[in-house]
């Protein structure tokens, strides 16, 4: 293993006219759970799929469990698993047979089959289905499978791709205790995630947006690193109270957070301001409290501040 079980240096990837990552640098350590997250089009299922080698960097060097992947792609296959979002299972097999195909896939001894089996079924909790066909299964018990089938060989690094997308809640959660229970036991993960609710479970996460890296820090840091005072307000007309306050001076930031609006307001502002807006507009404020701002809120703080500067930068 080099330092790092994961290095990115420079990692850029155009396909024609379009750039999908731009200039990526991060390092993700030995048993870290790493999250790479943003909106679709940010460059994470394209940063997943160089690191798994499935495609070449078009600049920049990429290493993985000591591999220069870039170079010999074909070197890291046996130390990684690489789920993507449509994981191969065959529909047509059991559960069972689903596991036992991967196992020869990756050459597992026989003779340590059993044990890993009993693992993967103890922690998927798939025993009791192990003799119904993949294509009968549920979509949460599907990605089980699929993750159970990858960790058949016990890699020392697992991307996943969006593994929870379309997952029921019950599943969703399920999942990633399996992903901690993985890190517990040594291995590296690497998941992308289009839920910012779900990065705040990561060690560190990378923030990508438009294939840049906005932010990368544990997610208590990024929480804290936004000045000034998140409100959450209920009205009685959300949408349109976003809008306005999206318009008002002093005010910073206003998106929609469930049937709430989150606002973040400088330090410097008093939170009348809010309540003075919604008034002259008519719309009735029934709630309003301090909130820490998730990552959802530093998210779009973030990619809001660069669109201003973007916009900047073009005004003559």
């Amino acid at each position: 293993m080099s330092e790092h079980a994961v290095s990115l240096s420079g990692v850029t990837r155009t396909f024609g006219d379009i750039t999908a990552v731009d200039d990526l640098d991060f390092q993700v350590e030995s048993g870290e759970l790493f999250g790479i997250v943003g909106p679709d089009g940010a460059g994470k299922t394209t940063t997943l799929r160089m690191l798994a080698g499935v495609l070449r960097p078009s600049a920049g060097e990429i290493r993985v469990a000591g591999v220069d992947v870039g170079r010999d792609p074909e070197a890291v296959k046996h130390r990684i698993a690489y789920m993507a979002q449509r994981f191969g299972l065959y529909e047509d097999l059991t559960v069972s047979e689903n596991l036992d195909f991967y196992a020869d896939l990756y050459r597992v001894p026989r003779s340590e089959r059993p044990a890993r089996l009993e693992r993967l079924y103890a922690f998927s909790r798939l025993a009791e289905f192990k003799d119904r066909l993949a294509g009968n299964l549920s979509g949460g018990m599907k990605q089980k499978l699929s993750l159970s089938c990858s960790l058949i060989h016990e890699p020392q690094v697992l991307l996943l791709d969006e593994p929870t997308f379309g997952v029921d809640p019950i599943s969703r959660r399920e999942l990633w205790l399996i992903l901690h229970e993985m890190v517990y036991r040594g291995v590296t993960v690497v998941v992308s995630t289009a839920y910012l609710d779900e990065a705040e479970r990561c060690d560190r996460v990378a923030m990508l947006h438009e294939g840049r890296t906005l932010a990368l820090d544990r997610p208590p840091v990024l929480q804290a690193s936004l000045t000034g005072s998140m409100l959450s307000l209920s009205t009685d007309r959300p949408r349109e109270a976003r809008d306005l306050l999206r318009g008002v001076p002093g005010i910073d930031s206003a998106t929609l957070f469930g049937d709430a609006v989150h606002a973040l307001l400088p330090a410097e502002t008093g939170t009348d301001i809010v309540s003075r807006a919604l008034a002259d507009r008519g719309i009735e404020l029934l709630d309003s409290s301090v909130v820490e701002p998730s990552l959802e809120d530093i998210f779009i703080h973030l990619v809001g501040a660069e669109d201003r500067v973007s916009e900047a930068v073009r005004v003559p």
